[in-house]
């Protein structure tokens, strides 16, 4: 089938097109405000007099929060549906940007811009929205339809760090935090769109028809399930430290002011064929084996960068690579417990594969502030964050992917 036979496939019904558009929207809110974050790291520092150590452990905090809440974000969705939860996800994420720009000390930062934000994009990010778009769709297209909303969700982070920057520039950090607080709110009603999707006929595989804890208990067991969850952590450990870090990387390798949000812009602009383009080869080759190669990819590129000469050019480059292997590993994490497990416990057991993720998030970004403070140098971070790439594509290439089986409940006996 060809690739543009794949879309409209994947597009046949208007009811999951509106909702593949739907979750686009709110994932570009969602992920684009959290692009910016690592531009507010010098105005908190030598505006507010923060040290480094306590902004990143803010934003740091918000990852490793996101990541305890997303399990009972995506239960509450299983559940409920994404209505209530996406408005409630989007109002405590509003509030926490409020917060962080109104924070006259560390502490409030710390409440807003770690935990509120951190339970608000549990809500609104994709344990939430990929499972609703995962269950419009057909499981032969589910990876192409979750892939599309990914990539979708991409034009938040290619409009959002230079729109972030350009008000914190012309009127400040805290009317920048403001306008995104606004910005969270208009997403509010898109859950409802997305609930269009809960009727729509799924087959049942595997976990399908257990009780949640059943199928928590059954996916533990899985070899594979374990070996994705810990592959996982990688992957955000080192999104978090390049998205929070490497705008002060650049500076201290003097490069152009403004070149940090070019660089985190053109990882979101890439990131949108990446997603899409790991969404199409997930329905076509078996989905482990492309993350295995997404991440030695992303490792080799991590260590050739930071070994080359710092140039605009080398900068560009690395930003185009990493966008084309930035959150491709959503929808294929997300398919591969789908095509494991079946869909109706898809937001909880990937909440809990996703909270590894948010662990690596913590660390990046913390470690990064952290190893800064204490030597003056990322220089160590950069080599953990290149070999953590090889590591989890070797977990990944083990992966058994064939559907959990669940033994027959027996007979009752006669009497």
């Amino acid at each position: 089938m060809s690739i543009a036979s794949s879309i409209r496939h994947a597009f046949s019904g208007r009811r999951t097109m509106v909702i593949v558009v739907a979750g686009a929207l709110v994932l570009s809110a969602a992920m684009g405000v959290r692009q910016t974050f690592g531009l507010f790291i010098g105005p908190f520092s030598f505006d507010r007099g923060l040290p480094v150590t306590l902004v990143a452990f803010a934003i740091a905090l918000h990852n490793l929060v996101w990541g305890a809440a997303q399990p009972f974000a995506g239960a509450a969705a299983d559940r409920f549906g994404a209505t209530p939860v996406v408005a409630f996800g989007a109002a405590v994420f509003a509030a926490g940007l409020a917060l962080a720009g109104a924070a006259p000390n560390g502490a409030m930062l710390v409440i807003g811009m770690g935990v509120l934000v951190g339970v608000g994009i549990s809500c609104t990010s994709f344990g939430v929205v990929l499972t609703a778009v995962g269950r419009s769709a057909s499981p032969e297209q589910r990876s192409m339809a979750m892939g599309l909303a990914s990539a979708g969700g991409s034009l938040g982070q290619v409009l959002m760090a230079p729109l972030a920057q350009a008000i914190n520039q012309a009127a400040g950090v805290s009317t920048s935090l403001f306008a995104l607080a606004l910005l969270m709110l208009a997403a509010m009603p898109l859950g409802i769109v997305l609930d269009r999707g809960r009727s729509a006929p799924a087959k049942p595989s595997g976990a399908a028809g257990e009780s949640l804890g059943k199928a928590l208990s059954l996916a533990w067991r899985h070899r594979g399930y374990r070996l994705l969850t810990l592959g996982f952590f990688t992957c955000g450990f080192q999104l978090a430290f390049i998205a929070t870090h490497l705008p002060g990387y650049l500076s201290l390798c003097h490069m152009p002011a403004g070149l940090g949000v070019t660089a985190l812009a053109l990882i979101g602009l890439f990131n949108m064929g990446g997603s899409w383009a790991c969404g199409w080869l997930g329905g076509r080759r078996p989905q482990q084996k492309v993350l295995g190669w997404l991440y030695l990819v992303r490792g080799a590129a991590i260590a050739a960068f930071f070994l080359s000469p710092k140039s605009p050019l080398s900068v560009t480059v690395f930003a185009a690579v990493m966008g084309l292997t930035w959150l491709g590993t959503v929808p294929l994490t997300s398919g591969l417990v789908a095509k494991i497990f079946g869909v109706r416990h898809l937001g909880t057991l990937f909440g809990v594969c996703f909270l590894s993720h948010q662990i690596g998030s913590f660390l990046g970004a913390w470690l990064g502030g952290f190893v800064f403070d204490q030597t003056g140098s990322y220089t160590l971070v950069w080599w953990i964050t290149a070999a953590a790439g090889f590591l989890a594509a070797g977990l990944h290439f083990m992966i058994d992917d064939r559907p959990e089986a669940v033994p027959p409940a027996p007979e009752p006996l006669a009497v």
